[in-house]
């Protein structure tokens, strides 16, 4: 038989909230829906669900990167050239 573990995580208090609210209304406690999200991590050995970056134009990266080339082309220190 196995011997059960605790685990300790950080996570947002509302989020954990919500969760916690969703769980209840399946049945489940937060404890039963993070041992199916492990298990299944286990057998698939993958995340269960697809988890991506989302748009990379959004990223903070890229929109800092726009935001410095619009204040260098406001500036009038940036020459933007588009070749046809």
């Amino acid at each position: 038989m196995a011997t059960n573990a605790t685990m300790t995580i950080r996570i947002d208090a509302d989020l954990k909230r919500q969760a916690e609210a969703i769980c209840e209304e399946m049945g489940l406690t937060m404890s039963a829906a993070v041992t199916i999200f492990t298990k299944r991590l286990v057998k698939d050995r993958a995340i269960p669900f697809r988890v991506t970056a989302g748009d990379p134009f959004y990223s903070e990266t890229n929109q800092r990167h726009l935001q410095a080339a619009a204040q260098r082309m406001d500036a009038g220190t940036e020459n933007t050239y588009i070749h046809s």
